[in-house]
């Protein structure tokens, strides 16, 4: 990333939480070079290189970058047409004791690539906070409905009886795994270090007549000033940019969790089962005065859509990184990174609203299992006759010839399913009468989902929330509300 190029903060940051737009704001930015130069010369100054002490202080005097720097380094850069030299300038002069030996041996990426990596670590470890938030939200929602039976799709057709909160674990379950895998990428994240312009620390080791172990020993205290364990071993001019594919991946699956999430409950919202929140006041449609559209869950589905594909430029861009760099990463990252973690925060924050805000509604529900249980309980009918004596084959051809005329009833006549009226009134189904009624027990059919809902809970959701850093997240969440 280096010239022709100024850093923007893209719009998507108006939506954005305050920490996550501040991170990728151009005076964090800039600050953040300051501070890599800042650690850069004390490190040069530890082993050895004669660096005054005026120059460290005034270095640290003015990290933070006035309206009138931003003026200056404005100026520098149409003048310069080199961002980061525009910036060497612009500290020079609010710290001229230093002006010197300010990026005395580096490259551009020093301060550019460190401090995207440093980004990133931070970003992660924003979101990490953020989902574990909605995890125990929607985990709530879950033990609340462990029991409540409601009807299962597949192919969005009636299926067997489920829980709403079962249902709810499927979304916690595929959360928990971008936790793991956000949690994998922000561990795994490295510093690039001290390495020059083609990553061989050439200047580096002119700086310190030949000295290897000093060379060394810098990449390792400015790893270390920087808050990093580890620098990469090897790197050419910037770090590899398939550590950009490893960061965008898990953010673009947790994409694809939230568009599922969302698009779930926009078909709960029509079928008129579970809504995301509703304000008194709030306006579905300027038009349709009744209606009650689920915005958020389709803002969700239309940023995740948007968080999914940014994954693909940090894959080409890594592809065609020619020997020891290219510049044609650099506008493609400016715009792609800072937007992957804007877009990813404003989707958890507006799926963290949803979840603190779900309202259901048992008696759709019900209404709707009774449309459709009868036809699930035929099975039930067949085994309950032959325990009383009957033939097997017989009950099959007597519950067949009944569901067929009850599905004419409801799907040419318009009628409700009427099946168990049709079986009340025929006598080959006599002796289970008195039965009937518990055999269309919603309870009975939902298996074991409430015991599962308990165990997942307390099995996989708990030991994940109860990190510390999660727990503290969790504890001080604040619930979410939208004014958009």
């Amino acid at each position: 990333m280096e010239a022709y190029e100024t850093y923007q903060t893209p719009l998507s940051s108006r939506y954005a939480s305050k920490e996550m737009a501040h991170l990728f704001s151009p005076a964090h930015r800039f600050t953040t070079w300051r501070e890599l130069w800042l650690n850069l010369a004390i490190a040069e100054k530890q082993l050895g290189l004669p660096i005054p002490d005026e120059a460290l202080e005034q270095m640290k005097s003015n990290l933070d970058l006035t309206a009138e720097q931003f003026d200056i380094a404005a100026k520098e850069e149409k003048k310069r047409r080199h961002d980061v030299m525009a910036h060497v300038h612009t500290f020079g002069q609010v710290a001229p004791a230093a002006a010197g030996i300010i990026h005395l041996g580096a490259t551009s990426c020093y301060v550019t690539d460190n401090a995207d990596l440093i980004f990133i670590r931070t970003g992660l470890t924003f979101l990490l906070k953020s989902l574990a938030v909605v995890i125990s939200r929607l985990s709530a929602f879950a033990a609340q409905y462990r029991a409540l039976p409601t009807l299962g799709f597949t192919h969005f057709q009636p299926a067997q009886l489920t829980t709403v909160g079962k249902r709810a674990t499927l979304w916690i379950q595929e959360l928990l795994w971008d936790l793991r895998n956000i949690k994998r990428a922000r561990n795994d994240i490295g510093f690039r270090g001290v390495k020059g312009t083609t990553g061989t620390q050439a200047s580096f080791l002119t700086l310190f007549d030949g000295d290897h172990d000093k060379v060394e020993e810098l990449d390792k205290l400015v790893t270390k000033l920087s808050g990093f364990d580890y620098a990469y071993p090897v790197t050419s001019q910037t770090y590899s940019r398939k550590i950009d594919i490893d960061v965008l991946a898990p953010l673009a699956s947790l994409g694809a969790t939230a568009h599922k999430i969302a698009t779930d409950l926009r078909l709960l919202a029509n079928l008129k089962e579970v809504e995301e929140p509703f304000e008194s006041t709030q306006i579905g449609s300027s038009a349709m005065a009744y209606k009650r559209n689920p915005m958020r869950s389709e803002r969700v589905c239309s940023l995740s859509r948007h968080l999914m594909v940014l994954h693909q430029n940090a894959l080409m861009t890594s592809s065609v990184q020619w020997f020891e760099r290219t510049l044609d990463d650099s506008a493609n990252r400016r715009i792609t990174l800072p937007e992957a973690f804007l877009t990813a925060d404003i989707v958890l924050s507006t799926l963290q609203n949803v979840c603190e805000g779900l309202v259901v509604y048992p008696r759709v529900i019900a209404r709707r299992i009774a449309q459709e249980l009868p036809f699930m309980a035929t099975e039930n009918i067949i085994m309950s006759i032959v325990k009383k004596g009957g033939d097997r084959q017989e009950a099959h051809e007597k519950i067949r010839v009944l569901s067929h005329e009850a599905a004419h009833q409801v799907k040419n006549l318009g009628l409700e399913n009427d099946l168990i009226a049709r079986v009340r009134n025929d006598p080959y189904f006599s002796p289970i009468h008195e039965e009937l009624e518990q055999l269309l027990d919603p309870q009975t059919f939902i298996g074991r989902a409430p015991e599962q809902v308990d165990k997942f809970l307390k099995e996989w959701v708990q030991p994940a929330l109860d990190e510390e850093e999660l727990k503290v997240a969790v504890a001080d969440g604040v619930k979410v509300e939208l004014s958009v």
